[in-house]
């Protein structure tokens, strides 16, 4: 079924992840404003894939006329008319929020806008600061990268930063890893207070010891050569159960988190998915360059994460 959307030629490990998400219960999705081609299809090919019930909230008249000129069959989806991008963010929260949909994604309207809705309706809120994880299958290392936060928190305090790292250990879990390795990423490996990103990575592990991180194992500050090589760790004679081995990469700010998983994408071809976690249901949020494939992708990893709670 649908085999033509999940191509050979694309990531193995995220084809992994949509194949798993296959085997889940189809979700309600709300998509804001799915008012071009790319957003319109990608939701419409997940509904043939299983994954998903659309609800597709936009201009119904714009919508009907986007379908007819893309040759798309919007027949598979619900239709909640919205006259603009705030008015489509703040039905599919209402949805959400009223138990109508059980995930909500963007389309083209602007992540703000999303947000912005979500963060105004205190029913879909946990006791954790939101915060976003891009997953990137990048050939050159063994397994997925979970990446945080490089989309939602801009410059994240000590106390924002324990909530991130907890709510992509919890992602990563869902996901099917049993035991998050998270590498706290800074410039340098010791400990200085000139650098406050080594400071806030020491004191994550010692949470972590105090359970006040729990389900992964935590090391950091490290370089990002040592979260991803064990032969450059080795090389410092850093002792480490997660040198050369994170699942999950911790980065100081957005600023660093957004440069990194960008390079990684168009340097080193990673095929990348993306997701909000932290509220009471996940928030897919996709970027105006992405292609088809990573939309599914963020969308089967939306599916995988529905049921996390704080």
């Amino acid at each position: 079924m649908a085999a033509d959307l999940l191509p050979e030629t694309h990531s193995p490990r995220l084809r992994g992840l949509i194949h798993e998400a296959r085997k889940a219960n189809r979700v309600p999705l709300a998509i804001v404003w799915p008012l071009d081609g790319p957003s319109l299809r990608a939701a419409l090919d997940a509904a043939r894939l299983g994954l998903i019930e659309p609800v597709l909230c936009g201009s119904r008249n714009r919508l009907q006329t986007l379908a007819a000129s893309e040759g798309i069959d919007l027949s598979p989806a619900e239709l909640v008319d919205a006259s603009s991008s705030g008015e489509a963010a703040a039905a599919a929260v209402d949805c959400a929020v009223r138990g109508r949909v059980a995930a909500i994604m963007k389309g083209t309207a602007h992540t703000d806008e999303v947000m912005h809705a979500v963060v105004a309706a205190p029913q879909l809120h946990t006791a954790r600061r939101m915060s976003h994880v891009m997953v990137a299958d990048v050939a050159t290392y063994h397994k997925l990268m979970f990446i945080t936060d490089a989309a939602v928190n801009i410059a994240p305090d000590l106390e924002a930063k324990r909530d991130i790292v907890q709510n992509a250990i919890d992602l990563a879990v869902k996901v099917g890893v049993e035991t998050p390795k998270v590498a706290i990423l800074a410039a340098v490996e010791t400990v200085s207070p000139h650098l406050p990103a080594t400071v806030d990575a020491a004191s994550l592990c010692k949470m972590a010891d105090r359970r006040q991180i729990t389900g992964g194992i935590l090391d950091g500050p490290l370089a990002f050569d040592d979260a991803i090589s064990r032969t450059a760790a080795d090389g410092k004679a850093i002792v480490s159960a997660v040198a050369g081995d994170a699942d999950i990469f911790v980065v100081p700010d957005l600023e660093a988190g957004n440069m990194l998983f960008k390079e990684l994408e168009y340097v080193a071809g990673a095929e990348c998915a993306g997701v909000v976690a932290g509220a009471r249901i996940p928030i897919v949020l996709t970027g105006r360059a992405d292609g088809e494939f990573s939309r599914i992708a963020s969308i089967a990893l939306g599916v995988l994460s529905c049921g996390t709670r704080a």
